[in-house]
């Protein structure tokens, strides 16, 4: 009788071990975003009474929304906004003809805030970011895109 149970035993227990070891699975990899996928968003004029002006409001396109809260990576070129606020934007073109000097609109930027303490960057370093996508369509005092939890990645 002892070696019945063990018998029926020995299945359960490789059951229950491989069970554990799925729950060690690797992530799943990042998702690269494109500029060309951000561009799936439509602006119209919208009137701030309490700025007494128009911003655009964003209305973001299915390839955008699919990305929602996900994992993903981009790359581009890295502007210093404010250096002691730790304010920094990737831009698809550098600083010369980014959306702050007319060159682009605002889905060719990406507002990175980090997972953590990050090194000083420098202005037009082209570099990858990892981190999680957040669609913002209604703080006017945000970027429409924003990578949180975002760390510098070589994929």
């Amino acid at each position: 009788m002892n070696k019945q149970i063990r018998f029926y035993s020995l299945p359960a227990t490789l059951l229950v071990a491989l069970l554990s070891l799925s729950s060690f699975a690797p992530a799943p990899a990042p998702v690269e975003v494109t500029w060309t996928t951000l561009a799936d968003v439509q602006f119209k004029d919208v009137y701030v009474a309490q700025l007494d002006q128009y911003y655009w409001k964003p209305t973001f396109g299915p390839k955008v929304k699919a990305l929602e809260g996900k994992e993903v990576f981009i790359t581009g070129y890295v502007i210093p906004v404010d250096y002691d606020e730790n304010f920094y934007v990737v831009s698809k073109t550098p600083f010369a003809n980014c959306f702050f000097c007319g060159g682009g609109g605002p889905e060719t930027v990406v507002d990175l805030r980090f997972a953590g303490k990050n090194r000083e960057y420098k202005t037009d370093e082209r570099l990858t970011f990892k981190g999680i996508l957040k669609l913002n369509a209604d703080d006017i005092y945000q970027m429409n895109y924003i990578l949180e939890k975002c760390v510098e990645y070589r994929p």
